[in-house]
């Protein structure tokens, strides 16, 4: 069953502890829980690929797929795919829903685990990832910031935390990335085909934006820049997509655009962008 939202706040407001329990209850709300496999394969290629040296450098390789949902399946895929970067990678799969918990236990084995838990993390140690993947979206703008800084709280030195949304396949993703500190990046990825303009993606933007596509906000600007800068290089169309998107990321980067990474992700249909580019006001660095 689906919880009636409750406000999710930061102990920092609230008054509480660093862990963010209330009373010994998890920190949180029971959601939909809808999950497919494969779904989270674009965000776990792009965790396994620029972002695989936190993994290596990390003191204790520990990660948490936070709301995993009604199946299991999408952290045992992370769970096989970091494993692949890091031999002895040890990932928990966290659920507010006891049932869920239950079920997903029968699949544990010497480096995943299944448990009970919220924002708050239950978990020994700091993790190096924490990846909360259609979690937020069912939540309330303005409790955003609060968990963002729960979670953070919990991140091991050289950590991240992933907040994103895709479709029910995995075709159009995006999700933020944060370390302890602060918000650092907007990473949109979509398959070739899934769209006809990378606006498309805007319905599949993190709570912290989805509000925001609106003229005056910035993200509303870059996705405006990103389908001129595609309209302008539709003459590549006939050389593949894959040309088609580096070359308008490569549009988007010389007008001044904080891109990052490169060429490589961008065949990928994979393009990110500096958080200070897009953020709104309130949630800005």
């Amino acid at each position: 069953m689906v919880q009636k939202a409750e406000r999710v706040l930061s102990p920092r407001n609230q008054g509480g502890t660093r862990s963010g329990a209330r009373g010994g209850r998890p920190v949180g709300n029971v959601t939909r829980g809808t999950t497919n496999p494969n779904r989270m394969r674009r965000v776990d290629r792009w965790l396994t690929g620029p972002q695989a040296w936190r993994l290596r450098a990390a003191a204790h390789p520990l990660a948490v797929d936070l709301g995993y949902g009604a199946s299991p399946a999408t952290a045992v895929e992370l769970f096989e795919r970091l494993a692949a970067v890091r031999a002895d990678m040890q990932v928990v799969g966290i659920e507010i829903e006891p049932e869920r918990v239950r079920q997903a236990q029968a699949l544990e084995r010497p480096g995943l685990m299944f448990q009970m838990g919220g924002f708050e993390l239950p978990v020994t140690g700091n993790p190096v990832l924490v990846r909360a993947f259609n979690v937020l979206r069912q939540y309330e703008e303005a409790d955003v910031a609060g968990i963002w800084r729960l979670v953070q709280d919990r991140l091991a030195p050289g950590g991240l935390f992933i907040d994103g949304t895709c479709d029910e396949i995995g075709r159009r993703a995006a999700w933020v990335a944060l370390d302890v500190e602060r918000p650092l990046s907007l990473s949109l990825s979509m398959r070739f085909g899934a769209f006809a303009l990378p606006s498309d993606v805007a319905e599949r933007l993190p709570k912290a934006l989805i509000h925001r596509n609106v003229p005056g906000e910035k993200i509303h600007a870059y996705l405006q820049a990103m389908d001129k800068a595609w309209l302008e290089a539709a003459p590549l169309a006939s050389f593949g997509s894959r040309q088609r998107f580096t070359a308008m990321c490569r549009a988007l980067l010389d007008a001044g655009w904080p891109i990052q990474d490169g060429p490589s992700r961008w065949r990928l249909g994979e393009v990110t962008v500096a958080w200070e580019a897009v953020a709104p006001g309130e949630l800005g660095p």
